[in-house]
């Protein structure tokens, strides 16, 4: 089962492998078509009743394979309101080819007639709440008729993210729904027709441009409502924990936050005057400042534990009771994933280890991408949390859900790439399931490399990367 949003990042990351939104269409609209043959025979008066989305568009190709039959297409709405290009040349095509349409420009102008089966097109699963006019006076009659109703891919009504059928809905007798069914669909108890439309598996495995439609951003929000980060890091080596918070505000976190050892804070703040640093006592991170450091993950919505802490007895052991007592979303990368396998906690950990640190960790990997996901799939599973393992194809599982990435080049070899994906790992937690924020931040961290090095070679540093992060997260939705 697929909600209407994780549809729309299919569709994207469809179009990504080189199967068109346009391509999907025709097939909807081909299985509409072959609906409506089972349901009536030729010469049988069909209505169409097209919205103006690409719920409607799959329709008005409907409306080409039912020449046997006698057709009238509705448009609710004129057709220069109609939402998407491809939805306005199937509208072409059939004034082109002189089929029966009609324009419904306001409610009371609605004329359902006596078909003997109604399509209802008119909204899709982007849709919640009740019925707006003119839909809302459309699907009453529809309800009032004796027509079959045939819905396309959801009742107009039916909300896809929660399953909730609005009060003025369309009561539909048949559902014609695409690739998966939906939310609220087996509760109709109507027959429902899952179309296979061509859309490969592709494009729910493999991380695509589709996965960035998940990123919004509330133009009315406030500072912090986007996302704070703690980043415990620091000691051994300083510029780990910068990259991974600067890399936390280039992927949209308000606030980021390092607590680090008080012998290297002035360091680690000379990175950024972006940076807000929390220091505490010593030379590195030891169990007495677990207490103090607990109080401060609590505020944050994500931490990130473990960028240049070093591998010190101590060390490892404040970091085990640090995340065993925590309760919230935390990214483990570098040497504090060592102690994941080993603690009980109630927090929800995004580890981000490269195939060695995997190993260490007591999972196993494998040269053939395939394989390695489904042993990645099975350790993440074993220890019940997020795994990112880096590599030529990135591998992200919760150990129900695989995703695989295959942005990235060699050059992100080199010392500090696995820091920034750490920090806009840690940003995107903030905003997202952590699947999903371990899966773009792969794709996204990856892209940038990829850009760094088409532009300039191999050779690029860690500190190349920070500049791009929020042209690739972050363009496409500015410009909507």
């Amino acid at each position: 089962m697929l909600t209407g949003s994780e549809m729309g990042v299919i569709d994207e990351n469809a179009a990504a492998l080189g199967v068109p939104r346009k391509q999907l269409m025709e097939s909807s609209g081909h299985a509409v078509a072959r609906a409506v043959r089972s349901l009536a025979d030729p010469g049988n008066r069909v209505t169409i009743v097209a919205g103006r989305g690409n719920n409607g568009g799959d329709a008005l190709v409907t409306a080409r394979f039912l020449d046997d039959y006698d057709l009238r297409v509705l448009l609710l709405g004129r057709p220069n309101a109609i939402s998407t290009s491809i939805s306005r040349e199937n509208w072409e095509a059939l004034q082109s080819a002189e089929y029966p349409t009609e324009t419904v420009k306001d409610s009371t102008a609605f004329d359902l007639g006596t078909p003997d089966i109604v399509v209802d097109a008119m909204l899709g699963t982007g849709i919640a709440g009740d019925l707006r006019e003119p839909e809302a006076t459309a699907a009453a009659a529809m309800n009032e008729s004796d027509a079959t109703v045939l819905s396309v891919d959801v009742p107009s009504g039916l909300d896809a993210e929660t399953g909730r059928l609005a009060d003025n809905a369309v009561d539909a007798d048949h559902v014609v729904t695409f690739h998966d069914t939906k939310p609220g669909l087996p509760d109709l108890e109507v027959p429902v027709t899952v179309a296979d439309i061509g859309i490969p598996d592709a494009a729910e495995l493999f991380v695509e441009r589709g996965d960035l439609t998940r990123l919004e951003r509330d133009p009315a929000s406030h500072k912090g409502d986007n996302g704070e980060v703690l980043v415990v890091g620091g000691g051994p080596y300083t510029g780990a924990p910068a990259l991974s918070a600067q890399a936390a505000l280039r992927a949209g976190a308000d606030l980021v936050r390092v607590a680090c050892p008080e012998v290297v804070a002035r360091e680690i703040q000379s990175y950024s005057e972006n940076l807000i640093l929390r220091p505490f006592d010593g030379d590195h991170l030891a169990p007495p400042h677990v207490d103090s450091l607990a109080e401060l993950a609590a505020e944050h919505d994500t931490l990130i534990v473990g960028p240049g802490l070093g591998d010190a007895d101590a060390t490892l052991e404040a970091v085990a009771d640090l995340l065993s007592g925590f309760e919230g979303t935390a990214v483990v990368d570098a040497d504090a994933l060592s102690v994941v396998p080993d603690i009980e906690t109630d927090a929800e950990l995004v580890c981000t280890p490269h195939q060695g640190e995997l190993r260490g960790m007591g999972g196993e990997t494998s040269e053939d991408w395939r394989e390695r996901a489904d042993l990645v799939e099975s350790f993440a599973s074993e220890v019940g949390q997020t795994l990112l393992v880096k590599g030529p194809y990135d591998v992200v599982s919760d150990g129900e859900r695989t995703r695989v990435g295959r942005t990235g080049n060699p050059g992100m070899t080199v010392g500090g790439t696995g820091d920034v994906l750490a920090g806009v790992t840690g940003a995107l937690a903030c905003i997202q399931d952590p699947i999903d924020a371990a899966a773009i931040a792969a794709y996204a961290v990856g892209t940038v490399g990829d850009r760094v090095v088409d532009d300039r070679g191999y050779g690029l540093v860690a500190t190349d990367l920070l500049d791009e992060i929020p042209s690739v997260l972050w363009q496409r939705e500015a410009e909507t």
